[in-house]
């Protein structure tokens, strides 16, 4: 199931060396701490919490709301889990990185002697579903999969919106995952609302249905369809437009479908080619033609959990922030690592924590940047 989004002002720039370094260490004694109470699934389950993700970033020292708080969180935790022998991997990152996540995958399993494909293929999906079934205006960049020695999984990705400079995080976990394309969402975070194409709502079970059915048709009779489209004036609250359809590059992607004959929706979204565009044309042919129309609600549900420092949404939620704090106050101390690395840490903690919740550490001179 996909457990929720959360949606951040995009932020350029780079954070640097000595925090991420620090970071590291913290992320390092946080899970160790973890592991000595719960199984490696409850990580997974965390994280998969976009409340918690978001808290996490913020003990960590990252902005509260920086689009940067989720590529730098994942990077932490990543080079964490390799120092630990617990059972848990992450694959993927920012950009090219996360085009390399189905090679990570397969060494990992490789060296572990795990079965890795349907790992393979969770990324894979996770990533279509959400670029290409909910067109939010967000396009994935960002991609990680952190999964257990017996096959649990968890996603974080996240997707770039350059027009309204917000970007957008997606959560997933498999502990509940009954189907990557109806009702996902458990719970969405977000200070902005949009108006997609929101294929994978309850709302759209017919549209996915004859989506499927359409893109199983002979090519030529569904781009002849989308050309009379064309030429339609369409009503101006529509949100699936015909006029931007390129019917060249739509016609390799039918050809595939027609060659596959998709059986569900979930089969469509997996043949390589079909994305956005494709699923687009073919939701309104089936809303057009068939009168099965699909859902154009933004899923978003709820807003930060704690609140901002500079009020954004809205002030910090003070007694919340400090429970949070407070739990990881007593996971610090218990973690295994020694007792000058764990005072220093302790002590940062309680800076947070004394200073009326100012998440700002100390400037620090010197040092070199690291790119988010």
């Amino acid at each position: 199931m996909r457990k929720g989004i959360a949606t951040l002002p995009l932020h350029w720039g780079r954070a640097p060396r000595w925090l991420f370094e620090d970071m590291k260490k913290l992320s390092l004694a946080l899970m160790e701490a973890m592991l000595i109470e719960y199984p490696p699934v409850k990580i997974l389950e965390n994280l998969s919490d976009p409340y918690y993700f978001q808290s996490l970033g913020c003990i960590l020292g990252f902005d509260w709301h920086s689009s940067g708080v989720t590529t730098t969180t994942m990077g932490a935790l990543k080079e964490a889990f390799k120092k630990l022998d617990a059972g848990i991997y992450i694959c993927g990152g920012k950009g090219k990185t996360s085009l390399k996540t189905p090679d990570e995958i397969k060494k990992i399993g490789f060296e572990k002697g795990m079965e890795v494909d349907s790992l393979i293929y969770t990324s894979k999906m996770t990533a279509k579903v959400d670029n290409s079934a909910l067109q939010d205006g967000y396009s994935i960049y960002h991609h990680t999969i952190i999964f257990t020695s017996k096959g649990e999984w968890s996603v974080v990705q996240q997707g770039m919106n350059e027009t309204n400079r917000m970007a957008r995080r997606y959560h997933w976990f498999s502990d509940t995952l009954k189907d990557y394309t109806c009702e996902p969402h458990k719970g969405i975070i977000t200070d902005g609302f949009t108006t997609p194409l929101n294929m994978v709502s309850e709302d759209s079970t017919g549209s996915r249905k004859i989506s499927t059915e359409i893109a199983s048709e002979y090519p030529e009779k569904t781009l002849g369809e989308l050309k009379k489209i064309r030429e339609l004036k369409m009503p101006s609250r529509h949100y699936i437009i015909g006029y931007d359809v390129n019917l060249k590059k739509l016609r390799k992607p039918l050809e595939l479908a027609y060659s596959r004959q998709p059986e569900d929706f979930e089969s469509l979204l997996g043949i390589k080619g079909v994305g956005p565009a494709t699923i687009r044309s073919l939701a309104l042919i089936g809303e057009l033609l068939y009168g099965e129309k699909p859902s154009f609600t933004d899923p978003a549900r709820y807003s930060f959990a704690h609140g901002g420092k500079d009020g954004i949404p809205y002030p910090i939620d003070r007694e919340n922030y400090t429970r949070s704090i407070r739990y990881l106050k007593k996971a610090v101390s218990m973690a295994r690592v020694g007792e000058t690395e764990k005072l220093r840490l302790l002590k940062r903690l309680a800076f947070i924590d004394n200073n009326d919740i100012n998440i700002n550490n100390p400037k620090r001179k010197g040092g070199k940047n690291v790119k988010v």
